[in-house]
């Protein structure tokens, strides 16, 4: 049998690049996909999907969230130790496991779907309708029977530092998934002329299909390569380790991993259940404009702060493996090392695109989704709390690696709990300055994500000896050159029109202003030797034998 010669184990430079660019190519396409979407579903639409996602992704969070890299993080460390017999067991009940949570999730969407429709919706009138919500809900709980135990095929590979295969098999996903999402929405309305509640029916099942191909190629990948992860880099009388002290560990380890993810998405939930009444009730929004800005903040808007949060996924797919095998050799410096370098090189990528994307949010969102009354104004500010929340989502894995699950909780509970407090009371804050009220919501979110980084931050400098010199001088200089890409970008205005009532003109200023600025940024961060202070030779991680 042939050897697959793509199947390399990455260092953790290049592990996260690879992650990385998988996630961000997934969710490139991800954003390119909603331009056709949204021009077929419309507004009302998007919001019956996103209420659909939200769902899906707070269930998903419960099922299976923690499990692929409490996996990976396992496998790593067997592997690290030479405990090969107990690596294969821990990946057969990780299985199990996800088998069994996702099929208890995908009956409890099921028979209780009316009830999370009917307190999703409440009584008002004027938008989707309780069953639109039922149907969907119900049909997207489908996915929920594969996705777990695909994770955790992804965890496996991860844990032995194979990163391009679930980097490549995110990608099939997403492809598979998106054919399915236009094609499927389009034949249902346009062809066979069927309910918007049908179409969208359609969409949210390509995430089902999506999973299912992706699954299927990652197994055959595991099949044709099974030498290599059958491979013993050295003999060791290896213990007596029970399936039950296995399965006590991946529950450890996925508890704090699973409450990460459930308390993310109860952001959103929050959201989905105090946003359309919060701003018919605060701020004078008819029921059909709340919804619109409802869709907006959870499917539109959100598929750009994918792209950002991507970047800390992927850093962070790649850190678990490398970091848990600095904790389990107890090497205190390498971790502090990693540690610095994962945040460094998220603050060097997310800063300059969050502010880019600000910046050029009109030309953006007519690109994508045609003129609107309040998209740009949405996306302007609502991209920096998709880079809170990526600094936030790396900080709180890195704590959870170190096992200190107490703070976990208690950062967690802080940010969730301050953003349930004040959804509504920033809405009416922000109507009375005479403010946008929905900025209020992306507010209450910054602020929570915030305090949630802020209090990881602290933990790690007390507690491990974490020295973020290094973070602030190199961030000191990442805000420099972002402000001399923003002013490039401002004097250009004068010579290129930002925006363009062509929606397809668009696309050319976007690409201009993106390539210029990334030039600027990217040649001022080399004259100050940032690019090799945080990508050189010197910081590259390999695993020491």
């Amino acid at each position: 049998m042939k050897k697959d010669k793509s199947m390399k184990k990455s260092n953790f430079v290049k592990g996260a690049f690879i992650a990385t660019a998988g996630i961000v190519i997934t969710k490139i396409l991800g954003i390119l996909y909603v331009i056709p979407f949204h021009a077929i579903i419309g507004e009302k639409g998007g919001a019956l999907y996103g209420y659909a996602y939200t769902i899906y992704l707070l269930f998903m969070s419960l099922s299976s969230a923690g499990i692929p890299l409490a996996i990976s993080k396992i496998v790593s460390e067997y592997q690290t130790l030479g405990y090969y017999d107990a690596k294969k067991r821990a990946f057969v009940i990780g299985k199990r496991i996800a088998l069994l949570l996702g099929a208890i999730c995908f009956i409890i969407l099921m028979i209780f779907a009316p009830f999370i429709a009917k307190a999703v919706l409440g009584d008002l009138v004027g938008g989707n309708k309780i069953s639109d919500v039922t149907f969907v809900i119900r049909v997207i709980s489908t996915a929920i029977l594969i996705v777990p135990v695909l994770s955790i095929y992804r965890g496996y590979f991860e844990g032995h530092r194979f990163m391009s295969s679930p980097s490549i098999s995110q990608v099939i996903e997403q492809i598979a998934r998106i054919i399915v999402i236009v094609l499927g929405s389009f034949l249902m309305l346009k062809v066979f002329k069927l309910s918007l509640t049908s179409a969208v029916g359609v969409a949210v099942f390509g995430t089902t299909i999506g999973a299912l191909t992706s699954y299927i190629y990652l197994v055959e990948k595991k099949y044709k390569n099974k030498q290599k992860f059958n491979e013993k880099i050295r003999p060791v009388n290896e213990p007596i380790i029970t399936n039950k002290d296995i399965f006590k560990k991946i529950i450890i380890y996925s508890f704090p991993l699973i409450m990460i993810d459930l308390f993310k998405s109860l952001y959103n939930y929050i959201d989905m259940t105090t946003v359309v009444k919060g701003l018919v009730n605060y701020a004078r929004f008819t029921v059909e404009d709340a919804e619109i800005v409802m869709s907006m903040l959870s499917t539109w808007a959100n598929k750009f702060n994918m792209i950002i949060l991507a970047v800390s996924t992927g850093i962070i797919v790649s850190l678990i493996p490398n970091l848990t095998q600095s904790v389990v050799k107890d090497d205190k410096k390498d971790i502090n090392i990693k540690i610095n370098q994962s945040l460094n090189i998220l603050l060097f990528l997310a800063i300059p695109m969050s502010i880019g994307i600000s910046f050029l949010s009109k030309p953006i969102w007519t690109l994508f989704y045609g003129e609107s009354l309040y998209g740009p104004s949405i996306l302007s500010y609502y991209i920096f709390s998709g880079l809170i929340l990526g600094l936030f989502t790396a900080t709180i894995s890195i704590v959870q690696v170190l096992k200190d699950y107490k703070m976990v909780f208690w950062s967690l509970f802080i940010g969730v709990f301050l953003k349930f407090f004040l959804n509504n009371n920033l809405i009416s804050a922000f109507y009375k300055m005479g403010l946008p009220a929905y900025y209020g919501v992306i507010t209450a979110s910054i602020i929570g994500y915030l305090v949630s980084f802020i209090i990881c931050l602290i933990t790690l400098h007390y507690k491990y000896n974490v020295n973020y010199e290094s973070v602030v001088k190199n961030l000191i200089d990442i805000i420099s050159g972002s402000m001399v890409m923003t002013i490039t970008l401002f004097l250009l205005k004068f010579i290129i029109p930002i925006t363009s009532s062509i929606r397809f003109i668009n696309l050319f200023i976007v690409l201009i202003y993106v390539l210029i600025g990334g030039l600027v940024y990217i040649v001022f961060m080399y004259k100050l030797g940032m690019v090799k202070r945080i990508f050189g030779n010197k910081y590259v991680f390999t695993n020491k034998k």
